[in-house]
C-alpha cells in the first residue's frame, strides 16, 4: 500500500465530510448532499473572475447589518432597504458585499447544523435586491469567524469546525444555487492565523467551502468565488495555497486598514500623506499584486472613517489607495458600517467627497487634493479642508494650500453664489487666500461658535474640494470630575458637552494626575507631543451628538490602577499650547 501524500490526505478529509462519512471528522452519522437542480428557463452567464472583479469596481460594503450579532437590526443600523441601495447605485457603485453571521441562527447541532431557513430567506432577498438593480453582490460567512470557527484558538475542535463550515456552505449554496451570474461567494471574514498550522486548517475550510458548492448543484460550481489568506491581511497573503479541488472561477480577497495609528485612532496619530507614507501604502499593495500576478485581486475592506479623522489627511489616503489599487488592477469595496459614510435614514453621504473622490480615482481622473500637515512631529497641524477662528479674535487673510496634480483653480463658491477673485480671494501657484473681505462675512471675534459657511473649490479636472469656516471656542463639559465607581457596572461613562465649534474630538490624553505616569501604553511618551499618552478611538474613547464618551475598558483600568486619572479631550484645531482641550478627571 502506497503511502499517501499530504494533499491527498487533504483531498480524502474533504470527500469524508461531502459524501456523508463523517467519521473521518468526528461523526458516526451519514449525510448525503443532494444538490438543487434550477427551474427550466434559469439564465447563468459563464463569467471569469476577472470580468467580475473588473465590472465590480468600486464595492460598497453593507457592514454592520447582516453581520449584526444576534441579528440584522441588532447593532447600528435597521434592516437593509432597498432605498439604499439605490443610493449606492446612483453614486457609482457597481457592487455591494453582503457580510453575514450565521452564528445565532442555527437551529441545531452536529452533524446537519441545520439554519434557520427564515434568515437563510433573507440572505436570499438581500441578495436579490442588489442584484434586481443590476449591482454585482458577494457574500460570506462573516462574525463566525471569530464565533465558533476560529481555528487559532488552544482547544479548538477543528473536525467539528470543518463539520460546520461544510453543512454551512452547503445550505447557503443551495439557497443561492440559482442566483445569476451578478453573485460571488467568499468562504470567511478575516479568519484568525498567525502561523502555517494555521493556515493549514484555513486551506483546509477553503477546500470544504469549494467542495459544499460543488455538492449544492445549480450554477454554484461555476460560479466566481474570491479566498484569502490568514486575517485578509497583506502580510499573510504568502500563507494562502491554491484549493487542490479548485473548478470556480476564481480571485484573491484582502482587506486593508494602514496605517494602523492613523487608519483606528490610536495614540494621537491624525495627520497622514508624506512621501513616506504614500510608499508604504503603495508597498503593502504591491505585495498583494506581486504575490498574485496573474489572479484577480479583490480588496474587499478598506476605510478611513470620517467620525475622527481630519477631512484633508482622509482624502489623500482615500485618493492614493484607490489610485494604487487602479495602477495594479485592484478593485476596491469600500468598508461602511453605516456610521462611517452613508446615513442610510436619510440617504446621504457622511462625506461625500471620499465617494466623489473614489468614483474619479477608479476613472483615472487627477483629483486636487486639500493638504494638510504631514509631519506627525509638527505640535500645530494645519488643513485647508478648513479655516478656523477663534472667537474673539478678529479674522484675518488665510492661505491655504492644495495638492493640484497637475489641475488648476477654476473657481471658488459658497452655494450659488461664485466667488469673485481678487475681491474675495486670489491665487498663488497652488494655494488660495481668502481675504479678511471675504471671511468677516462669517467669521469674527463677535460670532457665535459653529459651522458658518462651506467653500467649493473647482478645478479644471477632478472632483470638488471643501473649506468649512469654522468658529470657536473651547468646549464645555457639563462636569468635570466623578468617582470611577459610581459608573454603573458594564456601563460606559457620557460626559454632556457643549461642542462651541466642531463637533468632533481629535485625541485624548491619558495621564495619572498624582505622578505624571500615564495608564495605558506608556510606551508613548516617546512619541511626539501630540501624541504622548493619547488613548484609542473607541477602545478608551469616543463621542456622539452631545457627549464624550469614557469607555468602560478605560473605566475598569482606572479602577485597577488605583489612581485619580485626568484624562484631555483634544479638538480640532490642534495646536500645543492653544487652550482648545478640555480636562476631566475619574476619582477613586
Amino acid at each position: 500500500m502506497k503511502l499517501q501524500t499530504a494533499t491527498a490526505l487533504a483531498i480524502a478529509a474533504v470527500d469524508s465530510v461531502a459524501a456523508g462519512s463523517l467519521q473521518g471528522l468526528g461523526g458516526s452519522k451519514k449525510r448525503t448532499a443532494c444538490g438543487v437542480s434550477c427551474p427550466s428557463g434559469s439564465q447563468f452567464e459563464l463569467i471569469s473572475a476577472q470580468e467580475w472583479i473588473s465590472a465590480a469596481n468600486p464595492g460598497w460594503n453593507v457592514g454592520n447589518t447582516l453581520d449584526a450579532l444576534p441579528n440584522e437590526g441588532s447593532w447600528n443600523n435597521p434592516p437593509l432597504q432597498g432605498s439604499t441601495l439605490d443610493t449606492v447605485k446612483a453614486s457609482g457603485y457597481k457592487s455591494v458585499r453582503i457580510p453575514v453571521t450565521y452564528t445565532e441562527h442555527f437551529i441545531s447541532g452536529s452533524p446537519e447544523w441545520k439554519i434557520n431557513p427564515t434568515w437563510l430567506q433573507r440572505v436570499s432577498d438581500v441578495v436579490d435586491m442588489a442584484t434586481s438593480r443590476g449591482l454585482y453582490a458577494i457574500t460570506n460567512i462573516h462574525h463566525d469567524s471569530w464565533a465558533w470557527a476560529d481555528v487559532t484558538k488552544s482547544n479548538a475542535n477543528q473536525t467539528q469546525i470543518q463539520e460546520r463550515f461544510y453543512a454551512s456552505w452547503l445550505q447557503i449554496g443551495k439557497t443561492l444555487a440559482c442566483k445569476s451570474s451578478l453573485v460571488a461567494l467568499e468562504p470567511i471574514n478575516e479568519a484568525p492565523g498567525n502561523s502555517a498550522a494555521d493556515a493549514d486548517n484555513l486551506n483546509k475550510l477553503n477546500d470544504l467551502f469549494l467542495k459544499a458548492l460543488a455538492d449544492s448543484g445549480g450554477f454554484n460550481a461555476k460560479r466566481v468565488v474570491t479566498l484569502s489568506g490568514p486575517g485578509m491581511g497583506a502580510d499573510k497573503v504568502h500563507f494562502f495555497r491554491r484549493p487542490t479541488n479548485m473548478t470556480n472561477p476564481w480571485a484573491i480577497q484582502f482587506h486593508y486598514y494602514s496605517p494602523y495609528d492613523f487608519i483606528f485612532g490610536v495614540w494621537g496619530k491624525t495627520v497622514w500623506g508624506s512621501e513616506a507614507d504614500k510608499a508604504a501604502v503603495a508597498a503593502d499593495l504591491a505585495i498583494v499584486r506581486n504575490n498574485f500576478t496573474d489572479v484577480p485581486i479583490l480588496l474587499g475592506e478598506f476605510q478611513a472613517a470620517q467620525t475622527h479623522l481630519e477631512p484633508a489627511a482622509r482624502w489623500k489616503w482615500f485618493d492614493h489607495v484607490v489610485r494604487t489599487c487602479q495602477s495594479l488592477s485592484i478593485t476596491t469595496a469600500m468598508w461602511d458600517n453605516g456610521e462611517d459614510n452613508l446615513n442610510r435614514a436619510t440617504g446621504l453621504w457622511r462625506d461625500r467627497l471620499a465617494v466623489d473622490i473614489t468614483m474619479a480615482a477608479v476613472k483615472g481622473v487627477a483629483n486636487s487634493l486639500a493638504d494638510s500637515t504631514v509631519d506627525a512631529s509638527a505640535t500645530r497641524q494645519e488643513t485647508s479642508a478648513y479655516v478656523f477662528n477663534r472667537a474673539g479674535i478678529d479674522v484675518g487673510d488665510r492661505t491655504l494650500p492644495f495638492i493640484l496634480n497637475g489641475n488648476t483653480f477654476k473657481s471658488l463658491a459658497v452655494g450659488e453664489t461664485v466667488l469673485e477673485e481678487r475681491r474675495d480671494y486670489t491665487i498663488a501657484g497652488s494655494s488660495v487666500t481668502l481675504k479678511q473681505s471675504f471671511l468677516s462675512r462669517y467669521l469674527g471675534a463677535l460670532v457665535e461658535p459653529g459651522t458658518k459657511a462651506n467653500v467649493t473649490v473647482r478645478f479644471s479636472s477632478g472632483v470638488p474640494s471643501q473649506i468649512e469656516l469654522v468658529q470657536w471656542r473651547v468646549p464645555l463639559l457639563a462636569s468635570t470630575s466623578s468617582l470611577a465607581r459610581d459608573v454603573p457596572s458594564g456601563s460606559e461613562l457620557g460626559i454632556p458637552i457643549e461642542w462651541r465649534g466642531l463637533h468632533r474630538v481629535a485625541a485624548v490624553k491619558i495621564a495619572a494626575s498624582v505622578d505624571g505616569a500615564y495608564l495605558v501604553d506608556d510606551w508613548t511618551q516617546w512619541l511626539p507631543e501630540l501624541q504622548k499618552g493619547r488613548g484609542t478611538y473607541n477602545s478608551h474613547w469616543n463621542f456622539d451628538n452631545n457627549r464624550v464618551i469614557l469607555t468602560r475598558a478605560v473605566v475598569d483600568s482606572v479602577i485597577a490602577s488605583g489612581k485619580n486619572t485626568t484624562f484631555i479631550f483634544e479638538f480640532f484645531p490642534r495646536e500645543v499650547g492653544n487652550g482648545n482641550i478640555s480636562e476631566y478627571t475619574l476619582l477613586v
